[in-house]
């Protein structure tokens, strides 16, 4: 967290402020965005600063995990870009990222002459498992997100997400 601690909510203020502007159906909108994207930047300082010492962003965490997941520790690249819902460059991206710090290896798909697939090396795994002991102590254990009020932020995002059009349910 930056800067020093406030003794108000600036994004309570905000809302109260929009409301005051005449804007009053849009001030709890504008108060549920502002706070996800500041609760997005606190996790994600908590996150950066587990992966930080092993080189990994969550981008590379998250597709290192995909693949330790799968049966053979292998994707497609387009499979990989849709199960983690990234543009295709953004996993290209990862996995040049992650081979070159020898974590999986890419060779051409047998089934698909025009496709990829990204393959997790030993040493992805070993990173992999490292990675998820230290999150899940330093970060998806702590009280703040591992309380009821959590699942049901949890459930209210799925919400969220599933009537954006994110996926089928």
């Amino acid at each position: 967290m930056t800067g020093a601690r406030l003794p108000f909510d600036p994004i309570g203020e905000a809302a109260r402020l929009w409301s005051e502007h005449g804007w009053e159906t849009a001030a709890d909108g504008m108060a549920a965005v502002t706070s996800l994207m500041r609760a997005q930047a606190i996790v994600q300082s908590w996150v950066d600063d587990v992966l930080r010492p092993l080189q990994l962003s969550f981008a590379r965490y998250e597709l290192l995990m995909l693949l330790s997941f799968t049966r053979q520790g292998r994707l497609p690249m387009a499979k990989a870009g849709a199960r983690l819902q990234v543009h295709p460059t953004s996993v290209t991206n990862a996995a040049s990222r992650l081979e070159a710090a020898g974590l999986v290896e890419r060779c051409q798909d047998p089934n698909d002459g025009r496709g990829v697939l990204v393959t997790i090396t030993d040493a992805g795994r070993e990173t992999a498992a490292l990675a998820s002991k230290l999150l899940n102590e330093q970060v998806f254990s702590r009280p703040e997100l591992s309380s009821p009020g959590m699942r049901d932020l949890f459930g209210t995002l799925k919400d969220l997400r599933r009537t954006a059009g994110d996926f089928d349910e």
